[in-house]
């Protein structure tokens, strides 16, 4: 289920306005029928002058609606809003008012139970409803929605009514095993996974846990094992934790969540959308585009990405992440007049040429907007990037006489995953929201962080499609953890922009847990000392290493706490370990003509 499911869909969830005379729209509230007699909380906004039937535009969320949120006053949708359209926000099942049980990323129903449900269902009751009781629409509905609701949105793709026309799915999750929200191939995604689930779960009266430092850290680092968290905190009141513990490898509860489970082929068009700096949920929107693809025959499958963080494109200009720049355009705006608005206007109006680009990205490094015909693009050639002694990094690979770098993992020292102090994730002031475009100079000369640099680039390197990094390291305990970023180090010296100087922007990262190296659903130990190879994907880029820069790889065994640490000890449930379980562990990476470590780079020519 979608782990980090969305706060941000409140942080970006665009302006909460008191409604006025001067809006173009009016609300309406109702409670409306499910199937199995559970009424849904909805608010309907319709426009004040409407001179012909209107399409709808569904918005299904479990973070809570408002009659105060008028399409024409939020920025998401606003473009939408003043060309026309009736929108329709709706409190999921069991959560503010309305009624039911809330159950996290609900399983699919059994249609074999007619009065079975599940978040298709409950979509498709209230699509009919609103077509036999909401005056002056035209018979055509949309939904879309981003994060948790980008989720909802996609699942009602994939079992629409027949009014549903279009459906936009953006940062949905896709995989709560292999990506995203709570895990990352494996890893516990710990203060987020913690930390949400709280805050969807807990009773609103209930001081489940109080952080007593502005930086977490060392918070979770004195919590100990992932044991403590039900002894000392939750005490088997959360649902979503409790199912960590039942389920700490990829069994069929977690292949039954995961989207590649529940969809087939895209039923309606389908617009995917992400951030490539998303850092919650970049890699949902680039997996069900790629599921979805395999059996899309009518061209009804479509994917935008853009240089933002999560969900950052429902209300920012998009000038910017932190000190990252995106060359003076506003990418946020762009999105939602060129593209998300006129998608819409195509699909439930007939409005426009209907001409899409199968992907729309913007390319960082030279900052600009790309089309292409396919994604992955099949113009692209595969480059290896390969790690030398002395910290190289090369196209060359390396020959006889080249062995390894080493370093010593210690669990109760981890490397943090981003510049401290940690504020906890939704906190005040909290740098979570950006982590994945910080700089990473915080860690340079840390003894558990190996690094490795190409000279100085003479022309330009661009990489469009999937990076892949080929480890091959060993580890003295039993288990390991092994975390891959790749880098653009920044010129040392930038008079026009003193803040981008020597800046280390990731490019492409994540993180694999040792012990699912031949299989994600059965774990086992290592050999201690054995040289193992590691295939880990490391996602899609869209980047242009510019002239005068460098491209650095680093490798390192902990990320914390926004993943959980290894006890580096092999134990059946990590879940379960005790602060005995955690050991240091001397780890090696290789580089030798026998164990070629590289970086795969889809390089565009």
């Amino acid at each position: 289920m979608k782990t980090m499911l969305f706060l941000l869909s409140l942080f970006f969830s665009v302006s909460v306005l008191a409604q006025t005379d001067s809006s173009l729209y009016t609300s309406k509230d109702v409670m409306i029928p499910m199937r199995d007699g559970v009424k849904l909380h909805t608010i309907i906004f319709v426009p004040k002058v409407q001179k012909e039937a209107l399409p709808f535009i569904l918005m299904r969320t479990p973070y809570g609606v408002s009659p105060d949120n008028l399409p024409d006053r939020d920025a998401y949708v606003k473009d939408m809003a003043v060309d026309g359209y009736i929108f329709v926000s709706q409190d999921i099942r069991g959560r503010y008012k309305s009624e039911g049980v809330f159950e996290m990323t609900r399983m699919s129903r059994d249609k074999h139970k007619p009065a079975s449900v599940d978040e298709a269902s409950d979509t498709y009751d209230t699509i009919d409803w609103l077509l036999k009781n909401m005056e002056n629409n035209n018979g055509k509905a949309g939904i879309l929605g981003i994060s948790y609701d980008g989720w909802l949105s996609i699942i009602a793709g994939a079992d629409p009514h027949p009014a549903l026309k279009a459906v936009s799915e953006q940062a949905t999750p896709s995989d709560m095993f292999m990506n995203d929200d709570f895990h990352h191939n494996g890893t516990f995604r710990l203060s987020y996974g913690f930390e949400y689930s709280v805050l969807t779960e807990a009773a609103k009266t209930d001081s489940l846990y109080a952080f007593p430092a502005y930086d977490t850290y060392n918070w979770y680092l004195n919590l100990g094992p992932l044991s403590n968290i039900n002894k000392l905190y939750a005490h088997g009141t959360l649902p979503t934790w409790n199912n960590f513990i039942k389920h700490p490898d990829y069994d069929d509860f977690w292949k039954r969540l995961a989207l590649d489970y529940r969809l087939d082929y895209p039923r309606v068009p389908i617009l995917n959308v992400g951030g490539w700096f998303d850092e919650e949920d970049m890699v949902g929107p680039q997996d069900v585009y790629a599921t979805l693809e395999k059996r899309d025959s009518n061209n009804r499958n479509f994917l935008v990405i853009g240089p933002w963080l999560h969900g950052q494109w429902a209300s920012d200009k998009g000038y910017n992440i932190g000190a990252v720049k995106f060359g003076g355009q506003a990418t946020g705006d762009y999105f939602r007049k060129e593209i998300q608005a006129k998608w819409f206007a195509w699909y439930l109006k007939g409005q426009g040429d209907g001409h899409f680009a199968e992907m729309t990205s913007f390319q960082t490094g030279s900052n600009q907007w790309k089309q292409y015909s396919a994604w992955p693009p099949s113009d692209v050639h595969v480059k290896e990037l390969y790690l030398r002694s002395n910290g190289v990094l090369s196209f060359d690979k390396p020959g006889s006489g080249e062995s390894f770098d080493s370093y010593v993992s210690d669990p109760a020292k981890p490397v943090p995953y981003r510049a401290r102090p940690v504020e906890e994730t939704y906190g005040p002031g909290s740098h979570w929201y950006y982590w994945l475009a910080s700089n990473q100079l915080f860690v340079d000369n840390r003894p558990d962080v190996l690094q490795w640099e190409t000279d100085t680039l003479t022309e330009d390197l661009t990489v469009t499609g999937n990076v892949v990094a080929n480890l091959f390291a060993s580890t003295s305990g039993t288990d390991a953890d092994w975390v891959v970023k790749l880098i653009d180090v920044y010129p040392a010296v930038n008079p026009n922009d003193p803040v981008m100087s020597g800046y280390e922007l990731m490019i492409n990262a994540d993180i694999f847990r040792a012990r699912y190296r031949n299989s994600f659903s059965n774990p086992q130990p290592l050999t201690p000392d054995k040289v193992e190879t590691y295939t880990i994907g490391l996602h899609g880029a869209d980047h242009v290493f510019k002239k005068g820069h460098r491209i650095m790889v680093q490798v390192q065994s902990t990320w914390f706490p926004v993943y959980d640490r290894n006890p580096q000890q092999y134990v059946p449930n990590i879940y379960e370990a005790t602060e005995a379980d955690y050991i240091k562990a001397t780890q090696r990476i290789f580089h030798s003509a026998q164990y070629p470590t590289s970086i795969a780079l889809p390089v565009m020519e």
